[in-house]
């Protein structure tokens, strides 16, 4: 179970039941709100029944749910968000429906949503998905960074919808923020948000530059770069590994700095 006792008292924590290796204890949704006026329910996470109806409780004591955000649009943030829905009766709200099929209204970017005591901003934040947004408590200064970054560990960004020019752009933009608190979607809140934001920012670079030192002494496919770059890494987590060393390739390949053979998983990739 999770703590956030730094949390301010209009913002609930519900821990969804879906712990895994990529989830950590699990999605982290919360209700954000005051009674009367009602709340807002971020990232509702899987289609767990019991779940669901945990956070609509919660939604009910402050006066109901005016509204289900959704950071981007991966399975273990959005899926139970129709069924939610359905026993809430409030709208499901997303940056895209092409990221959210199930949303009911698109969100843009610096949208004010009214939550209680205090105020959302959206901020989108494309990267570790295309449709990605944080949500900013202006007063309390509390960034809802959904997969952005993590409790602990970092994140894998996946092609095609995930970008790692997007990703460094996103965490840099919010290097500019005054943040008290960063909340991720997975494991516990940080303190130290410019820190962690800064430390991603060099863990990516550090990655680019691992690539870029393994194809200097030939060829090598994506496989046998996770082998080298990723040795310290338990094995069962190589095959996402692979998919953030393609992720930094395809980055590099638009910087021109690499080029790769073939359209295949098998690909060699090699310095220009």
């Amino acid at each position: 179970m999770i703590e956030m006792p730094l949390l301010p008292d209009y913002v609930k924590l519900v821990l969804a039941p879906n712990p895994s290796m990529m989830t950590g204890p699990g999605t982290n949704s919360f209700v954000i709100g005051a009674a009367p006026t009602g709340a807002v329910i971020l990232d509702p996470g899987p289609a767990d029944q019991q779940h669901l109806e945990r956070l609509a409780w919660e939604a009910a004591q402050l006066g109901g749910a005016k509204s289900i955000l959704i950071t981007h649009g991966h399975h273990d943030h959005s899926e139970g968000a129709r069924a939610l829905a359905e026993l809430t009766g409030a709208p499901i709200l997303a940056w895209s429906q092409e990221g959210v099929p199930e949303a009911d209204q698109e969100l843009h970017d610096g949208q004010i949503l009214e939550c209680g005591p205090d105020r959302l901003r959206v901020i989108h934040t494309p990267g570790h998905r295309f449709d990605h947004v944080c949500l900013y408590l202006e007063e309390a200064r509390v960034l809802f960074a959904g997969d952005l970054v993590a409790g602990v560990g970092t994140v894998v960004i996946i092609p095609p919808e995930g970008n790692v020019a997007d990703y460094l752009a996103s965490l840099r933009q919010l290097l500019a923020l005054d943040i008290r608190l960063l909340v991720p979607a997975h494991g516990p809140a940080i303190t130290s948000a410019q820190a962690k934001l800064q430390e991603y920012i060099d863990h990516r670079m550090m990655r680019e530059q691992q690539i870029l030192d393994a194809l200097a002494s030939g060829p090598k496919t994506i496989p046998a770069m996770v082998q080298s770059i990723y040795s310290d890494v338990d094995p069962r987590l190589h095959e996402m590994a692979g998919l953030s060393v393609h992720a930094h390739l395809l980055k590099l390949e638009s910087d021109r700095r690499v080029s790769h053979d073939e359209q295949t998983p098998h690909a060699h990739w090699r310095l220009n």
